[in-house]
């Protein structure tokens, strides 16, 4: 039998988290992220990253869940911290920047120099980040794979 031909999964376009309230919720992460709406509907709020989006969906049905997250990446990994302290909102313990937010969606912080993903130079630019480099480690994790910056 002839093999089926399979799509390479590329990326992620955005991903949705569900919340109870939009006003609510666009003012908590407010609070911890400087962000630009992309959009907004009754039901949605779509929170640009450049090239992606974080879709807000009015209608928490489900459980809070500690194991389930996502890795948000950041430029800096720290001013998120702080303001997490500040809000008086908890991290969660383990070796990661994690917290849940009033709606049970665990978020990971992720610092954008020390991963491997990377935005392509126009859009950090876009975004105003162009000064956002990957180090050395990041780098070689790139290399190992063929796929070396630059």
């Amino acid at each position: 039998m002839p093999e089926t031909r399979k799509a390479r999964a590329v990326g992620l376009n955005h991903l949705a988290l569900e919340v109870a309230d939009l006003d609510e919720a666009l003012a908590f992460y407010g609070r911890l992220f400087d962000f630009e709406l992309r959009g907004r509907t009754d039901t949605a709020a779509f929170i640009d990253l450049g090239d992606q989006f974080l879709a807000l969906q009015k209608g928490r049905r489900q459980p809070a869940d500690d194991g389930r997250h996502f890795g948000l990446v950041v430029d800096d990994r720290d001013a998120v911290r702080d303001a997490l302290v500040a809000a008086g909102i908890e991290l969660l313990p383990g070796p990661f920047l994690d917290f849940l937010d009033p709606w049970g969606n665990r978020i990971e912080i992720v610092a954008y120099e020390g991963i491997q993903f990377t935005k392509a130079p126009y859009v950090l630019r876009g975004m105003g980040l162009a000064h956002l480099a990957k180090n050395g480690k990041a780098v070689q994790e790139l290399t190992d794979k063929g796929m070396a910056p630059g």
